[in-house]
C-alpha cells in the first residue's frame, strides 16, 4: 500500500512537470493563436474577441494557472460569464461539490481545452476517438515482438555460435538500427505497391474505413498488418537479443548443470528451468517499449495513414493546433506512468525475491 501511495505521489509530480513543460514550451511558440483560428477571415474585432474568449490576452502566468485548473480533477470556477474560466456544464461537465456566491468547486475529468482548427472540437473528444486506434496498433506490435522475439531468442540460444545464431544476431542488430519511419516507407512501398497483387495489402489505410456510400464504418484488419509489423521490428530485435543473452547467462549456473546431469536435453532444460528466470528482464524491456510505442507510433501512423493519436499529433503540429498537441503529450505521459507501475507489480509477482516496500 505504501508503495502504491508513493508511486501515486511521484506520478502526480511527474505529470505536473510534464504539464508545466509543455505549457511553457508551446505557449512561447511564434504565431498568434487567434489569427490561426480565424485563418484568412480575421479582422481586428474578431481577433480581440477570440483572444478574450480563450484567455490569450491574459499574462502568461495567469494562463498557466488557468490551464492547471482545467487539468485538475477538482477545480475552481466562476459563475460569472464574463470571467475567462467561468463554469459551463456543457463544456466541463462534472459535478458541483461546493458553491459560494459566484464561485463553484467541481469534480470533473481533466479538461484539455478545445482545438484551434477543428471548429472548437474538444481535445478530450479528439483523444477519445484516436487513442483506441493507437492502442490497437501498439498492442498488436508488442504481441508480434514478444512472441517472435522469444522464439528467435530461444533458437539463437539453442544454436549458439552456429550459422543460424549469427544470422539472427545480424538481423536483430539491423532491426534495432533502422529507424521506424524508414521501415514504414520501405514496407509500404514494397508490400503495399510493388507486391500488392500478391499481398493484397494497401499502402495506407486505417482500422476503420467508411464504405462506398459513406454511411457505415467497416473494420479493415488487413490495414493493421504492415504498421504493426513495422512498429514491432525494433522491440522484436531487442527482445531477441535479451532472451539470448539472459538464457546463455542462466544456462551457466549450477542448478542448470544439475538438470543436465539428470539426463535432460538442452531444449528441456531451457523450457523447464532456464526460461522463467531469463524472462524477467524482458518484462521490464517490454513495459518500456510498450509505453514508448504509444509515442513512437507518430511517424508510422502518419506514413500509413492510420487514424491514431500519433497521426493526430503530426497534423496538429503542422497546423499549430497547440491544445491537441499538449493534451496528447500529457495523456501519453500518464499512460507511460501507469504502464510502468503495473509492470512493477507484475515483476514482483513473477520474481518473489523482489519485494515492494
Amino acid at each position: 500500500m505504501f508503495y502504491l501511495l508513493s508511486k501515486a505521489l511521484h506520478s502526480l509530480f511527474a505529470l505536473f512537470g510534464v504539464a508545466t513543460l509543455v505549457f511553457f514550451l508551446f505557449t512561447v511558440l511564434p504565431g498568434d493563436p487567434a489569427q490561426m483560428m480565424l485563418d484568412q477571415n480575421e479582422n481586428s474585432e474578431q481577433i480581440k474577441s477570440i483572444r478574450k474568449k480563450f484567455g490569450f490576452d491574459l499574462p502568461i502566468i495567469d494562463q498557466y494557472f488557468y490551464y492547471l485548473n482545467d487539468l485538475s480533477p477538482i477545480s475552481f470556477h466562476s459563475l460569472n460569464k464574463n470571467n475567462f474560466s467561468h463554469y459551463d456544464p456543457h463544456v466541463y461537465g462534472g459535478k458541483i461539490l461546493f458553491k459560494k456566491n459566484n464561485n463553484v468547486l467541481i469534480l470533473k475529468s481533466p479538461f484539455f481545452r478545445t482545438s484551434y482548427q477543428k471548429l472548437g472540437k474538444p481535445v478530450n473528444q479528439i483523444i477519445k476517438e484516436t487513442l483506441p486506434n493507437t492502442a490497437i496498433l501498439a498492442i498488436s506490435s508488442m504481441i508480434i515482438a514478444v512472441f517472435i522475439g522469444l522464439l528467435l531468442g530461444i533458437i539463437s540460444t539453442i544454436y549458439k555460435d552456429q550459422l543460424i545464431d549469427r544470422i539472427l544476431l545480424l538481423i536483430s542488430t539491423l532491426g534495432m538500427s533502422i529507424p521506424s519511419f524508414f521501415s514504414a516507407i520501405l514496407f509500404s512501398w514494397l508490400f503495399g505497391f510493388v507486391l500488392n497483387s500478391y499481398t493484397q495489402l494497401n499502402m495506407t489505410g486505417s482500422f476503420y474505413e467508411l464504405d462506398d456510400l459513406g454511411e457505415t464504418h467497416n473494420v479493415m484488419w488487413k490495414n493493421l498488418i504492415l504498421p504493426s509489423i513495422v512498429l514491432g521490428i525494433r522491440p522484436l530485435a531487442v527482445i531477441t537479443q535479451l532472451i539470448r543473452n539472459n538464457l546463455i547467462e542462466v544456462l551457466s549456473q549450477d542448478y542448470i548443470r544439475t538438470a543436465y546431469s539428470k539426463g535432460l536435453s538442452k531444449k528441456q532444460v531451457i523450457f523447464r528451468h532456464a526460461l522463467k528466470n531469463a524472462i524477467n528482464p524482458v518484462i521490464t524491456a517490454v513495459s518500456g517499449w510498450f509505453a514508448s510505442l504509444l509515442a513512437g507510433s507518430i511517424f508510422v501512423e502518419y506514413i500509413f495513414g492510420w487514424n491514431g493519436l500519433g497521426k493526430e499529433i503530426v497534423e496538429a503540429l503542422n497546423k499549430l493546433d497547440i491544445p491537441v498537441v499538449m493534451g496528447s503529450v500529457i495523456v501519453i505521459a500518464f499512460l507511460f506512468i501507469i504502464i510502468n507501475i503495473v509492470v512493477d507489480l507484475i515483476y514482483t509477482y513473477l520474481d518473489p525475491r523482489i519485494k515492494i516496500t
